[in-house]
């Protein structure tokens, strides 16, 4: 049976845990996700906190927070012999777990109000709320608008995969409000707005045939369209700055869009998602040696799902639960047909491509690699790596692990001063007026 409501799931998972019961957790797991976990690893994780930090001695009040798209993060903070942990739980509004994360006690605090970084300045720019699109999967955002007088650049945000808001919230860090206010306060225009998966999350879900394409492409148009006619802006000088899966995507917004003048692309994925999917699984399982064995089958598993998305067998009606993170059919289709690296290289625009070193869900080994050979000799290309960072751009040093984007932090400031730098240098060329080739979009 169900837990009724977030916080009593957060302490059904803190009791199970306690009385060794890892398969009951599992089972709470969502259905499309059990595949993923496995009793063995839950169990090993959770043995391999209690040696460093003792029993549990107690468990305090569970703490529930809006996590966006219809989802709740339970935090429970859970006191031992030795030391404190909080358990970080992700509850969907059907009630499944989603995600558990064993996180610093600091976790447990309720969020504080972001605070800008110091390269922002506030007086330099103001904010607009806007709706980006038109009809019901219309999109809130916000615009942020220098001070300064005459056209000036402006620049497109895109966020990574999943129900991101226009922020990219992830816990008490806002990646994309750090970029937008930073950049703003060098005289640049930012469009930032929620994706249609965390806007809509309800009408998203019961489009059978939902794609890579309609996850990002109208949003993309609108909101270029949207600055481009805005005579704060230079209309020729619209950039499309995508992160991630938005990075990933960034090619085919501009090769549908002739009017960008050119991309930006942060931590851009190339090697094929089902495959980057396989590889960050196996990554976080080596982590710790104690779930590294412990987690094979749930690696096997998906590895099994992301050959089905390579086979010939893979179609629209195939069933969700038998691929990656139970994504239905069509949006694999849609997105094994398409290659970031050949799409970039058709480009006449310039392009500036950052990378994390320490980035471990897009790495320079798997996906810098490719952006490099496909784009060799491009003097319009600009290809930077910044050692420290990891995949949110946020400094830092050892080995990346999910714990260190809890801690309250913001993007590089180097990051932040190149891209504005590249920008005011940026010589964006004139589209050809004849239609875009399609046929790798």
């Amino acid at each position: 049976m169900m837990p009724n409501g977030p916080t009593q799931t957060g302490l059904a998972v803190l009791e199970m845990a306690r009385a060794g019961r890892f398969a009951e957790i599992r089972d709470l797991f969502a259905p499309q996700l059990r595949q993923l976990v496995t009793a063995q690893v839950l169990q090993a994780a959770w043995a391999a906190e209690l040696r460093q930090r003792g029993p549990v001695t107690s468990v305090g009040v569970p703490v529930g927070e809006p996590g966006g798209a219809g989802m709740t993060v339970v935090k429970v903070p859970v006191t031992c012999e030795r030391g404190k942990l909080t358990v970080v739980m992700s509850v969907g509004d059907a009630g499944w777990l989603t995600g558990i994360q064993l996180a610093p006690a600091s976790a447990a605090e309720p969020v504080r109000p972001w605070e800008p970084p110091a390269y922002a300045d506030p007086a330099e720019f103001e904010e607009q709320d806007v709706t980006v699109g038109s009809g019901p999967l219309a999109v809130p955002g916000t615009l942020s608008l220098p001070h300064q007088t005459g056209p000036r650049p402006a620049v497109v945000l895109l966020a990574g995969s999943g129900p991101l808001d226009r922020d990219s919230t992830i816990g008490r860090n806002k990646p994309f409000k750090d970029l937008a206010w930073g950049l703003a306060s060098h005289g640049v225009a930012i469009l930032r707005f929620d994706k249609v998966t965390y806007a809509h999350p309800s009408q998203v879900m019961v489009v059978q045939d939902f794609t890579l394409a309609d996850e990002y492409l109208p949003s993309a148009a609108a909101a270029i369209e949207l600055l481009r006619q805005h005579p704060a802006v230079d209309a020729g000088r619209v950039f499309v700055l995508g992160h991630s899966l938005g990075g990933t995507v960034a090619p085919r917004v501009a090769g549908t869009e002739p009017s960008a003048a050119g991309l930006v692309i942060l931590a851009g994925g190339t090697q094929p998602l089902h495959w980057a999917i396989v590889r960050q699984i196996r990554y976080l399982a080596e982590l710790d040696p104690e779930t590294a064995v412990a987690s094979k089958p749930a690696i096997e598993a998906v590895t099994a799902q992301a050959r089905l998305v390579d086979s010939t067998a893979l179609s629209a009606s195939t069933p969700a639960s038998d691929l990656p993170l139970g994504v239905p059919g069509p949006y694999w289709l849609d997105l094994r047909g398409y290659d970031p690296v050949v799409v970039a290289a058709a480009l006449a625009r310039p392009m500036l491509i950052l990378q994390g070193g320490r980035d471990y869900q897009a790495t320079v080994a798997d996906d810098l690699a490719r952006w490099r050979a496909g784009l060799a000799d491009r003097p319009d290309v600009t290809i930077r790596v910044y050692d420290q960072d990891n995949h949110l751009f946020f400094p830092g040093s050892g080995p990346s692990a999910p714990a260190e984007y809890e801690p309250a932090q913001h993007v590089d400031p180097a990051v932040v001063a190149d891209i504005a730098s590249w920008l005011a240098a940026a010589n964006p060329v004139p589209a050809a007026p004849s239609e875009p080739d399609r046929a790798n979009l």
